[in-house]
């Protein structure tokens, strides 16, 4: 398990490397606005262009560029969307929305999600089993923000339950501010229930039909025992991995939904500093969104041996 480790945190920073370097060539690529345009401000635009080495080959830029930013933490000022702050400091701001609203997403979308699937699977082929598949499939095939327009509408513009915005200011634990999230919050969560409850029943179903299962019924437990005993341990181990990675992929937040319901989180920032030619943002995120998804995945891997002791990953 530690070589297995070992080796997937290896290839989780060569694969990391080689994206990064692909968005730098990229973006030095790209044309850079004159420091003349930002005019009593040019000065500070050139000296800090200086210190990355924009008057560089890029070869010199590159290693400027890992040396200041992935070894120092120094990811350069803005130079359009919050012209003169330092990118780091906006994007540490703008975190605290994301994480808040992924997370409470995620504590409405596990508890429902695995119930409604143990629910299906238990009354397989049954009325209640069709119905729920029906509604799975309609919401897995639709895009969530299809979900944000209709809650929007519904919620907060006809029924006024919610307002069409979420709130501004930095009081995050506010009720206030949690009331003004719950539409992000369902919007998110739709997508997340329905693949929840689509995966937990199809492994479950796997189980009870199993042989083990059978056996334990001819041992003398009943139906009820041998599906809490046996049944929903050997389905969950392939299912907590994913709510894990799940979890560690709050981070990352939402692009479209934080953009629809006016969330200041690193999502729209992220659109933004697309939009906006903000290159300096562009990097910083291009990078978080890199290793939060590297990051997800090697703590799926790793999570299998901890939920199941007998599987050992990268066991020959």
């Amino acid at each position: 398990m530690f070589k297995y480790v070992l080796k997937r945190i290896g290839l989780l920073i060569l694969t990391f490397m080689i994206i990064i370097s692909a968005c730098f060539i990229l973006i030095r690529l790209l044309p850079v606005t004159e420091a003349a345009q930002f005019g009593q401000d040019q000065q500070l635009i050139e000296n800090r262009r200086e210190l990355l080495g924009y008057n560089k080959p890029y070869i010199e830029q590159y290693f400027l560029f890992l040396k200041r930013t992935l070894l120092g933490g120094d990811w350069g000022l803005s130079e359009k969307l919050y012209f003169g702050q330092e990118v780091w400091g906006v994007f540490v701001e703008k975190l605290p929305p994301t994480i808040l609203v992924n997370f409470y997403s995620m504590l409405l979308s596990v508890p429902i999600g695995l119930l409604l699937g143990i629910y299906a699977a238990l009354r397989k082929n049954r009325w209640q089993d069709h119905s729920i598949s029906t509604i799975v499939m309609i919401f897995v095939s639709v895009p969530s923000y299809i979900y944000a327009f209709l809650v929007q509408y519904l919620l907060c513009y006809k029924l006024k339950l919610f307002p069409l915005q979420t709130n501004e200011g930095t009081e995050y634990f506010s009720w206030g501010m949690f009331v003004s999230m719950l539409p992000a919050v369902l919007s998110l969560s739709f997508g997340t229930i329905a693949g929840l409850t689509r995966y937990t029943r199809a492994e479950l179903t796997e189980v009870l039909t199993s042989e083990f299962l059978l056996l334990a019924r001819t041992k003398g437990l009943t139906k009820r025992q041998a599906i809490m005993r046996h049944a929903l341990r050997n389905a969950m181990v392939p299912i907590f991995p994913m709510i894990i990675g799940e979890f560690v992929g709050i981070l990352s937040g939402s692009l479209i939904i934080e953009e629809i319901f006016g969330i200041p989180g690193v999502g729209a920032l992220y659109i933004n500093s697309i939009n906006g030619l903000d290159y300096n943002f562009f990097m910083l995120l291009s990078a978080f969104y890199t290793l939060i998804g590297l990051v997800a995945g090697i703590v799926v891997d790793i999570s299998y041996g901890f939920i199941d002791p007998r599987i050992r990953m990268g066991a020959r």
